[in-house]
């Protein structure tokens, strides 16, 4: 347990995933931090399965992006989204999308998404953070008492277990304390719903033949359209033999799970049930995301439908805006509103996200299934083809390809400087869409050279990209050190690069989104960093 008095520059509530991708963003820069999680570290039912592409840019500049795609996910497994009457019964649809082998390269992001569920992330995220005593997580460790200081925040640690108690003490705290969050109660910040909460349930099992039995039938998700209780995922974990089967409660709360598991299956197969446990569905953004020293983030900060995929990758988008910014305040450079604007950038981003997962949602919970969609013959044959039909038209594929949503959400705040050639985009980009140099925008992926992303050259300091040969910079380098404000010029020669980025220069922020583009350099320097530093 810690000493009286023992101090830290951020302390992070809770231990999974957010909290500690927190910590790996702030040793990234330097940042010290301690990381307390209530549990032990052990994942006993994983539900988080999918990486998103922005998450996985993310986990390259951490130096983790190759540890996940090598946890364990077999590469030739097929990540197609199966329609099914029943799991190795009638296909309805099918969504091919290849193998994280075959699948070709894309021109949007270096990192495409990857499968890794929660009880093979969680143990590779602690060995990079590590556990105390020999790293900044301290498991089976919970917080007692927060109280704020005008220059510091106090929290009284209880060890599990022993009982012992001591005090932290640290400039900011995280707190990533899920959907919960007593953190969050006690700032008495309000999460109202958005939506009604539901009640599922999540059946965990293993079938070791399941996969040989379908052969190529085989598929990452089998999207069930058999009744009301049956008409949501049932998902491959691991690519071998464990399962997830998602079940509405409405009509199923008194089925037994190994039942519902055989109802799901469209012939025999030798099942072991791990467990079947029921979760809410909550729908919930916090009215604010910062109560002095104290910021949410995650769960503490919003909860969203599964569907999409979008919840935790929201939590490390997160961790993206918010690492840089508290870097800041410590090493001295951030303006006076710079902590203002995690809040003002990822909130609206949340509730974005949430109103897309909603509708992913209620367009499973109200797709009609004919009951001649599970008959043979010409019958059932074509109620598959019109409901096929209507998969597709109606936007199905969106829920598991939505890059638009990954890459396509803007930041608005003050710290941003608008482009006076092109008004902000209205609404969201289609799928065709490639990020370019918008700012508020993620910056645009293109190969600076054959090993190099132009992602890769973001993340400590601001990047001031030059695509105009021979163009004195001197005097904005000047600017940015005089209030020492961390910058490094990169000069692109590509055309192509060039012609996606759109102007002579882009300053890109720490975090990759970009703060200011231009074919000339304002007027008025002093200003022009004091306001992308936050002092406005």
């Amino acid at each position: 347990m810690t000493n009286s008095g023992e101090w830290t520059d951020v302390l992070i509530v809770g231990g999974g995933p957010v909290g500690m991708a927190l910590a790996l963003d702030l040793r990234y820069r330097g940042i010290d931090c301690m990381v307390v999680e209530a549990g032990d570290g052990e994942v006993r039912h994983p539900k988080v399965s999918t990486i998103g592409p922005r998450s996985m840019e993310l986990f390259r500049r951490w130096g983790l992006a190759d540890t996940i795609r090598n946890a364990g996910w077999p590469a030739d497994h097929p990540l197609d989204i199966a329609w099914v009457t029943r799991v190795g019964g009638h296909e309805v649809h099918r969504y091919r999308r290849g193998t994280t082998a075959n699948r070709g390269p894309y021109v949007h992001t270096p990192e495409p998404d990857q499968i890794c569920p929660a009880h093979w992330l969680n143990p590779l995220l602690q060995r990079a953070v590590g556990v105390h005593p020999t790293g900044p997580l301290r498991l089976r460790t919970t917080v007692d008492r927060v109280r704020q200081a005008a220059d510091h925040v106090e929290a009284t640690l209880v060890e599990d277990g022993s009982g012992r108690t001591g005090t932290v003490r640290a400039q900011f705290l995280v707190a990533c304390d899920g959907a919960a969050s007593p953190i969050r109660q006690a700032c008495g910040i309000d999460a109202p719903p958005r939506h009604t909460t539901q009640v599922f349930r999540n059946i965990l099992f293993r079938a070791p033949e399941l996969k040989r039995q379908l052969g190529d039938r085989v598929a990452l998700v089998y999207f069930l359209v058999r009744s009301s209780t049956l008409r949501f995922p049932m998902r491959s974990l691991n690519g071998s033999d464990l399962y997830n089967l998602v079940v509405g409660v409405d009509a199923a709360a008194q089925v037994d799970g190994r039942s519902l598991i055989t109802d799901a299956i469209a012939f025999d197969t030798p099942v072991e049930l791990l467990s079947d446990s029921q979760w809410h569905l909550t729908h919930r953004v916090a009215d604010s995301y910062r109560a002095g020293r104290v910021f949410l983030a995650g769960d503490a900060a919003h909860t969203l439908s599964p569907s999409g995929g979008f919840g935790l990758n929201t939590g490390f988008g997160d961790v993206a805006d918010l690492g840089w910014k508290l870097a800041a305040a410590l090493n001295g450079w951030a303006g006076c509103h710079l902590l203002d604007t995690y809040e003002a950038e990822r909130r609206p981003i949340a509730l974005e996200s949430l109103q897309e997962a909603n509708l992913n949602l209620q367009r499973t919970m109200r797709r009609h299934v004919p009951a001649e969609i599970h008959a043979d013959g010409p019958a059932g044959e074509q109620a598959r083809a019109e409901m096929a039909e209507q998969l597709v038209r109606g936007g199905a594929h969106r829920e598991f390809d939505a890059p638009e949503i990954h890459f396509g959400l803007s930041y608005r705040s003050p710290a941003i400087i608008s482009d006076p050639l092109v008004p902000p985009r209205q609404g969201q980009p289609d799928a065709a869409w490639r990020p370019g140099s918008d700012p508020g925008y993620r910056a645009a992926h293109a190969w600076w050279d054959t090993e190099t992303s132009t992602l890769d050259l973001f993340g400590h300091g601001f990047v001031l990209l030059s695509f105009t040969e021979g163009a004195d910079v001197s005097a904005v380098e000047r600017a940015f050190a005089k209030r020492a404000v961390p910058l490094t010029v990169r000069r692109g020669s590509d055309p192509e690069i060039a012609k996606l980025y759109e102007r002579s220069l882009v300053l890109v922020r720490p975090d990759g989104h970009v703060a200011w583009r231009g074919d000339e350099l304002p007027a008025d320097l002093g200003k022009f960093v004091d306001t992308i530093r936050g002092e406005y």
